[in-house]
């Protein structure tokens, strides 16, 4: 009986808190999704970096690299594997057509 009550608190502590902050976010027009308007009164597009598409490829060309490359200790393989999929997940991930413009 406990653990409900405290449960249920928990939850109507919470749950209020949660539109309150996205309200406040809609309310002050600054910030808003993919798009934000400045200071000077222009609109922002926020676009991705490339970080995670260079983290993912860097990954898998790792293994890729580490699976082509079957003789000796495999390093070789592995650290270009990794930089040419870490170049080419960047890549991709910057060049994803946006919907902001």
């Amino acid at each position: 009986m406990r653990k409900i009550v405290l449960a249920l608190s928990a939850a109507t502590l919470t749950v209020p808190a949660l539109p309150a902050d996205a309200a406040f976010a809609r309310s002050t027009g600054v910030y808003h999704g993919q798009t934000w308007r400045g200071a000077d009164g222009r609109t922002y597009c926020r676009k991705p970096n490339g970080t995670t598409g260079l983290v993912v490829g860097g990954a898998a060309g790792a293994l890729v690299g580490r699976e082509i490359d079957k003789r000796g200790s495999r390093a070789t393989g592995t650290i270009l594997g990794a930089a040419v999929g870490a170049l080419v997940g960047r890549h991709v991930q910057r060049n994803v057509i946006s919907r902001c413009r």
